[in-house]
């Protein structure tokens, strides 16, 4: 891989933000062309890292990128805004960042009808953000792009943060709504339950039943609601397991072995035979 990784900075000037953190970037791994295939266009994967939009999980960044690789897929893992930055900023570089993938297509080697967001915890409800707004104003408009330049082709979520309700994880919409937090129409359009439609892309979801930071009960909601509208949705629903298990392999797990669950190392082999059919 001759260009292995390259940082792309998303600018505040490039999605409108006013200026309070640091800008966001794009960490890229790019697959160098093989002899037989030199055409081949090959899926791409960005990768949101969960964190309550407080902070980045590094575990949830580039061992997840590392796997897509290994699959064939270029991988982008994105360092958005985070806390005080709120709502819409984040959601706006994630857009832009499809974008910016889509439009390099042809230099990259993308596909660009395979650009699949990955998002775990607050970065699946990121991920899911766009699934469920790429095709609203609000969104594509001050980014001067059109709504196909943001969708996205697919979504794979890890145990995400979804509703605003009684089953929320209540940091993760303190940090993205801020001082907004309380206001009931703003937590509406933020609980994606509410918000996904017959336009979000098929979608590949996994939790644990024993998530004791993000309840189960918010990929059945978000389940629930793809498949009322007619959405493809492959859900894998495990027993056992913690919140931000990543891998669940001892590769992203401390001394202590707590992030290791056997039963869950599963779920990126069969995101594997998914991104194969998408």
């Amino acid at each position: 891989m001759n260009q292995f990784t390259k940082q792309i900075i998303i600018t505040a000037e490039q999605t409108g933000k006013e200026k309070s953190t640091d800008d966001a970037f794009l960490n890229a791994y790019l697959l160098d062309p093989i002899s037989v295939a030199l055409e081949r266009r090959r899926p791409a994967v960005i990768i949101c890292p969960g964190g309550g939009y407080e902070h980045l999980s590094d575990r949830e960044g580039e061992p997840i990128a590392m796997q897509f690789l290994s699959m064939g897929c270029h991988a982008f893992v994105l360092h958005y805004s985070l806390a005080p930055d709120v709502f819409p900023y984040p959601q706006m570089e994630l857009a832009y960042a499809v974008s910016l993938v889509r439009s390099h297509a042809a230099e990259w080697m993308v596909d660009p009808e395979k650009i699949i967001v990955c998002g775990f915890s607050a970065g699946g409800h990121l991920a899911c953000s766009l699934g469920a707004y790429w095709n609203q104003e609000f969104l594509y408009k001050p980014l001067e792009l059109a709504p196909e330049d943001i969708r996205p082709d697919g979504m794979i979520l890890a145990y995400p943060v979804i509703t605003s309700g009684p089953f929320c994880h209540s940091g993760s919409f303190l940090n993205l709504l801020g001082s907004d937090s309380g206001n009931e129409t703003l937590r509406r359009l933020v609980s994606l339950e509410y918000q996904v439609g017959a336009h979000t892309p098929r979608t590949f979801l996994w939790h644990t039943s024993t998530d004791n930071s993000v309840p189960v009960k918010n990929s059945y909601l978000l389940a629930e609601a793809l498949t009322e509208h007619g959405v493809n949705v492959e859900m894998h629903i495990y027993p056992e397991g913690g919140h931000g298990l990543s891998l669940a392999t001892s590769e992203v797990s401390g001394e202590d072995g707590r992030y290791i669950v056997p039963l869950c190392q599963n779920w990126i082999s069969l995101a594997k035979t998914w991104l194969e059919h998408l």
